[in-house]
């Protein structure tokens, strides 16, 4: 009873995110014919192995019992642990909520409609799935969109003040995460946090979503440009006078960002809001599917 309860309520809060639901669900069902996925079994706290201990696991974990038996230390592994769950995060910061003129949407409902989809079809395959910082572990199989939705609302719902940078919490070995973002944040910043998750063997994917007048730099004559995130308002005298220099600027910090995910072993792919976002979730799904299948 208690379950169904707790997925009532879940429902509930998930229903004020129907129009991102839908999209998310059309966006998915539009890749879901050309991708297949592996389909898994049981219930997420089961039991589902003994492995030997490695360094960086809880005491917590040793099944002192089964290690008394042989000379090895050994951890009880539940099933979703073994599952290589798949970790999702969005930008929820203040820079998400930009979109121009020239945008179809801002960047946080496409990053969150592009997260929803990769959901949606990760769940269909039978894979355990999570929210990075707002859920306590991978779920799968009914009930584990709607969870995920409400999670998201809740998010949702602290006005956009999320940080802009990914939590640095630590996942289960051999975990997948899917981080979409602006990742405008200094490199500085952002490249200890990739490295420690890749440290720990974490494999992941970063989805940069940008907005069409981020990339292009499109207006003309004197503007003066407002931060979202507190920053210093500037005012630029002939704004074409600095384009080529801030197009050099732009394609360096996306090449570095491209260089990071590869030195780390992770993959990155960039999207804008003015093209639609079956070409980004089909990438992204497909990076997935080759480590999970």
């Amino acid at each position: 009873m208690r379950a169904i309860a707790s997925r009532q309520r879940a429902e509930q809060l998930a229903a004020a995110l129907p129009p991102l639901l839908v999209a998310a669900e059309r966006v998915a069902a539009t890749v879901a014919q050309g991708v297949h996925g592996r389909r898994r079994v049981g219930v997420g706290d089961t039991f589902w192995q003994f492995r030997q201990y490695r360094p960086g696991d809880p005491a917590s974990r040793i099944d002192w019992r089964q290690s008394a038996k042989s000379e090895r230390v050994f951890v009880r592994e539940r099933e979703w642990e073994a599952a290589q769950s798949v970790w999702l995060w969005r930008d929820n910061s203040p820079s998400m909520r930009y979109a121009s003129d020239m945008a179809l949407r801002d960047k946080a409902e496409r990053a969150t409609v592009l997260l929803l989809a990769v959901a949606i079809l990760l769940v269909r395959a039978g894979e355990f799935v999570a929210l990075l910082d707002l859920e306590r572990k991978p779920t799968t199989g009914r009930g584990a969109l709607a969870r995920l939705a409400a999670a998201l609302h809740r998010d949702a719902a602290g006005g956009g003040r999320g940080s802009s940078l990914p939590p640095g919490e630590r996942l289960p070995r051999d975990a997948r995460l899917v981080l979409i973002g602006d990742f405008l944040s200094p490199a500085e910043e952002l490249e200890p946090l990739l490295k420690r998750h890749a440290s720990r063997g974490v494999k992941g994917h970063l989805l940069q979503i940008v907005d069409p007048a981020e990339e292009d730099l499109p207006f003309t004559g004197r503007i003066r440009f407002h931060g979202l995130e507190d920053e210093e308002a500037c005012t630029v005298g002939r704004v074409e006078s600095v384009r080529s220099a801030y197009h050099r600027r732009f394609a360096a910090r996306r090449a570095a960002l491209v260089d990071l995910s590869r030195s780390i072993g992770w993959t990155f792919a960039s999207h804008r809001t003015d093209r639609p976002p079956q070409t980004a979730l089909l990438a992204l799904y497909e990076a997935l599917s080759g480590e999970l299948g």
